[in-house]
């Protein structure tokens, strides 16, 4: 009887140092991260009356909004692109982005009756935060495909080739700050009122609403730094076909967004074995 126990028994114990990340343990728990996903997605939408429509007239009224006061009244450059298509190739990531980071940032404090309760791969939570908004993302990119044929833009094969990457890219960079944000913020909760403020400076940070070319080539390299300057710029050059994508802005990008991914889920992976103490 005792022989039957000990094979039936499964023992977990903290993991100490730095780890990496265990594939195998969350492809078996594959099936919890569908439904951690499934249930993002229908409470984002719960109780509104126009539902999921909500993805697409979000981004469509912010790009109204900004082409009115950004490219109308205050005559941002655009690099001679109809603004409304400039904005909103921009927006289409950043949108991604902010939305990915903010979910992910506050899984583990949103979740914390289910992270007390039973054991799972604790960064099953940040990840599907990540992956939900990319429905989000599709239906978007609806609204620049009518933008384009509209304005008669046609993508370039490059910028088609590339656009996927471009979207690994952003998962990368969303998912690994997330995730090193959601294991400070179960120790530290200053992070959930930090966190909006941060993001609206990294929008003025990030060339959404205005051209590199904007910024002088002295502090060009400060733009550099952030992720999304490279992906939203090779998007933007792809999608329009006006000039050269710069590979060594985008090299320098997915060098950052890769460091970010990695040190974020090391971060998480060391702090794990605390969670269920701390959220």
């Amino acid at each position: 009887m005792k022989q039957l126990e000990s094979k039936n028994m499964i023992i977990i114990k903290p993991q100490k140092g730095w780890v990496g990340i265990n594939l195998k343990e969350l492809f078996s728990y594959r099936e919890l991260f569908y439904i951690f996903a499934w249930r993002d997605i229908k409470v984002r939408y719960k109780q509104t009356i126009i539902g999921i429509t909500w993805a697409i007239l979000q981004p469509f009224l912010l790009m109204v909004v900004f082409s009115v006061f950004f490219g109308n009244l205050a005559k941002m450059p655009s690099d001679g692109v109809p603004y409304p298509i400039f904005v909103f190739s921009g927006l289409l990531f950043w949108n991604y982005f902010s939305v990915s980071l903010t979910g992910a940032s506050d899984a583990l404090v949103a979740n914390e009756n289910v992270v007390k309760k039973i054991y799972f791969p604790r960064l099953l939570l940040p990840l599907s935060s990540t992956i939900t908004p990319l429905i989000d993302f599709a239906l978007a990119l609806v609204i620049l495909i009518g933008l384009m044929i509209y304005f008669h833009f046609t993508p370039t094969i490059t910028g088609i080739i590339l656009f996927p990457f471009l979207i690994l890219l952003s998962f990368l960079s969303a998912a690994g700050l997330g995730s090193l944000l959601a294991a400070i913020n179960v120790r530290y909760r200053d992070i959930r009122y930090a966190l909006p403020f941060f993001i609206q400076t990294l929008f003025f940070l990030t060339p959404v609403i205005y051209p590199t070319t904007l910024i002088g080539e002295k502090y060009q390299w400060l733009l550099a730094l952030n992720p999304m300057t490279g992906i939203i710029e090779t998007a933007r050059t792809g999608i329009i076909g006006d000039k050269e994508i710069d590979f060594v802005l985008l090299g320098i990008s997915a060098v950052i967004a890769v460091s970010l991914f990695v040190f974020g889920i090391f971060y998480f992976r060391k702090t794990e074995r605390v969670f269920a103490d701390l959220a």
